[in-house]
């Protein structure tokens, strides 16, 4: 009698996740599809209803709202098979988790939501701490409770989507004046720099508290990502404002610090910071490099030789976005598929059914 595995989370998946992390040889890439879009509020029913222009607060959140909608995409996507082991996190990417804990508000705007700059001066940030009675913390680690308690181990839970260094002092600080800070008021800036780090090990730290590992190994449910160790996220959407130097300066030994807490930590990047990539491969802690293959960015020959940079660097390669047929087999005929993971994004089944006849026919 064949066994039944929830949502398609056969455990000996896990295999081809280790050696997607251990740089193994290999024929094929992990290979992963959904069918999650690019507008987060869009998945849920109840923030379907939430119109742009509102400020959103914790009380209009209740976490068992979601639980439905949760479960349709987990079975909808058992029905795929790939590589890949599914999961979930508050909200998926919908809300920026930690910018609204340090005391940002929630703009909902066209399917998603954005954080509010803050624009604190330098005397409110002297002792700024992660604020464990906020009712957006307390948000968080209720919306984790209830699904871990819903999963009872079928599905894992990982921590929510976070801002990266570059992004959460553009809230504290605002825009144009976090970067004019890095010129006018260096030691304020480094020093607010290395209090950001601390606050977001000590988020990540606190997520893992309440989630259970799953088959041996922490999971981050962004890119449905298993790993054999503790695994954190690190983004930098805006180092693409910084200049090279800037970044080395300033970011760099952040990132590095971050990275290093953590045996499996990974980086998400834009094609807009890829003239920091070089400099970003030298943070040797950095085990993976997750890169967007963005909507309205970059055509994809544009982008291999960035892709290249970081498997001939030994690094883990981990390419999330649409794909057209040409685009995967420009992938094919310049990428290893040793270390490369291909987290592609679709609209039904068929489009899965046309990209995975291409995808699994041979490689090189």
């Amino acid at each position: 009698m064949s066994t039944h595995y929830f949502y398609g989370n056969n455990p000996s998946k896990i295999d081809k996740y280790k050696t997607f992390w251990n740089l193994d040889n290999t024929d094929y890439p992990l290979i992963g599809f959904t069918l999650r879009g690019y507008l987060p509020l869009e998945e849920y029913t109840v923030t379907k209803l939430w119109r742009s222009g509102i400020m959103l607060q914790p009380e209009m959140i209740n976490p068992e709202d979601f639980i439905d909608d949760e479960e349709k995409i987990l079975r909808e996507e058992e029905l795929i098979d790939d590589d890949i082991i599914r999961g979930c996190s508050p909200m998926a990417s919908a809300i920026d988790w930690l910018s609204v804990v340090l005391g940002s508000e929630c703009l909902v705007s066209s399917g998603t939501t954005l954080a509010k700059e803050l624009n604190y001066p330098w005397d409110e940030l002297k002792d700024f701490y992660l604020e464990k009675e906020n009712p957006w913390y307390k948000k968080y680690i209720e919306f984790l409770k209830v699904l871990v308690n819903k999963a009872k181990g079928h599905f894992p839970v990982s921590h929510g989507a976070f801002g990266g260094p570059s992004d959460l002092l553009r809230i504290l600080r605002g825009a144009n004046q976090s970067i004019f800070d890095l010129i006018d008021e260096p030691k304020k800036a480094s020093k607010l720099f290395d209090k950001i780090g601390d606050i977001i090990i000590e988020m990540t730290e606190d997520s893992w508290k309440h989630l259970p590992l799953f088959h041996g190994g922490y999971f981050d449910a962004m890119y449905q990502l298993w790993a054999p160790g503790p695994i954190a996220r690190i983004q930098e959407d805006f180092s693409s404002l910084y200049s090279p130097e800037l970044y080395r300066k300033y970011i760099k030994p952040v990132d590095r610090y971050i990275a290093k807490q953590f045996s499996h930590s990974y980086i998400h990047l834009h094609s807009t910071s890829m003239f920091l990539l070089e400099d970003i491969l030298d943070i040797q802690e950095l085990k993976c490099f997750q890169i967007n293959n963005d909507v309205g960015g970059p055509p994809i020959q544009q982008m291999i030789p960035y892709f290249r940079m970081v498997q001939e660097k030994e690094r883990s390669l981990l390419i999330r976005g649409s794909f057209k047929k040409e685009d995967i087999k420009l992938l094919k005929k310049s990428l290893n598929p040793r270390g490369l993971y291909l987290f592609i994004i679709v609209k039904n089944y068929e489009e899965i059914n046309h990209l995975k006849s291409l995808l699994l026919s041979k490689w090189h």
